[in-house]
């Protein structure tokens, strides 16, 4: 299964690592890439884990004709305002029968509906597990495990840089002091103030909801409050008496609609949503049949995000091979 990939930032990079270790048991390999930074590189018979790259491509649409991938895989950074332009890579990619994989938030938070729909159509498969909870699964846990049951609501701690900060003001450092902590462990977002004002757990918030409660709302729609106002001092005086600070998701369905929200929100250090700390993430399901279930990330690192996009590439190639055996026999 030949794979196309844009973007090549550290996901990316982690990912052909990824891709180039498990090639004896799973056949794919890396046609294209392209990158904004690093310029344009072709494999026809597969790139090597560290491309030399040539001029870049003159449109996403040319590189997608040339590179000839069964998948593309869609890792440009979020912009969590439009979800432009991974939105419309999607949609070159669909027109011309390629399956999409993506890390990228903003396509899912933004379109979703609409993109399955296109998907569905076209013939081809629409996945993103890595987009909310590193290589977690979530969305497949819910499509494949749990039948017959209605998602009530979700809580969840997703966003890691501003669990960093945090805990760096309790060290009684200031908040660049934590953007640069978690800078160096590679898991801000490309511009951290996307972090520290919550548009990204507002995106993740409004990828879970689109997908798991059909709520077709976009990150604008999420009643969101950043950590921006934290001070270390506030930290402190919290620590002081058993609390700390957690920057929360919260969905729920009510007679009214989904209510979406995303808050700065104090808790006792004994919470379950306190327990998260470093780059770990927890997301709680309240279910109506099995009530609350949950989902824990552990100190992910970049190659647990690049290990979700490749489960995604896994289940494309058996369903693919599924549909080969069927049309065969």
């Amino acid at each position: 299964m030949k794979i196309a990939l844009l973007g090549f930032g550290n996901v990316g990079r982690a990912l052909a690592c990824l891709l180039h270790r498990h090639r004896g048991r799973f056949p794919f390999s890396i046609a294209g890439i392209h990158t904004l930074r690093h310029g344009t590189a072709y494999g026809e018979q597969g790139l090597p884990e560290h491309p030399v790259f040539g001029p870049h491509a003159p449109s996403v649409e040319q590189f997608l004709d040339k590179a000839r991938a069964d998948v593309l895989v869609e890792l440009t950074p979020l912009n969590p305002v439009s979800g432009e332009p991974a939105i419309s890579h999607i949609r070159a990619a669909f027109a011309r029968g390629l399956h999409v994989v993506t890390a990228n938030k903003g396509p899912v938070a933004h379109a979703y509906a609409a993109l399955k729909e296109e998907a569905d159509r076209a013939g081809v498969q629409f996945l993103f597990e890595a987009t909310v909870l590193d290589g977690a699964p979530i969305f497949r846990l819910v499509r494949r495990t749990l039948p017959g049951v209605r998602l009530l609501g979700f809580t969840g701690v997703l966003n890691s840089t501003s669990t960093i900060v945090i805990e760096a003001m309790e060290r009684n450092l200031n908040l660049e002091d934590g953007v640069e902590q978690a800078r160096q462990l590679g898991v801000t977002e490309a511009d951290p103030w996307y972090d520290l004002a919550g548009w990204d757990a507002a995106t993740k918030t409004a990828v879970l909801a689109n997908v798991l409660m059909d709520a077709r709302t976009k990150p604008q729609e999420v009643d969101t409050r950043g950590i921006g106002r934290l001070t270390a001092k506030r930290m402190t005086d919290f620590a002081a008496k058993g609390k700390t600070v957690r920057l929360v998701s919260r969905a729920r369905r009510t007679s009214a609609g989904i209510r979406l929200r995303v808050r700065a929100e104090v808790l006792n250090v004994t919470d379950l949503l306190a327990s998260t700390s470093g780059t770990s993430n927890l997301l709680l399901l309240h279910l109506d049949e099995i009530g609350t279930i949950g989902v824990v990330s552990v100190s992910p690192t970049l190659e647990q995000t690049a290990y979700g996009i490749f489960t995604d590439l896994v289940e494309i190639f058996a369903s693919c091979n599924r549909t080969t055996q069927a049309v065969l026999n």
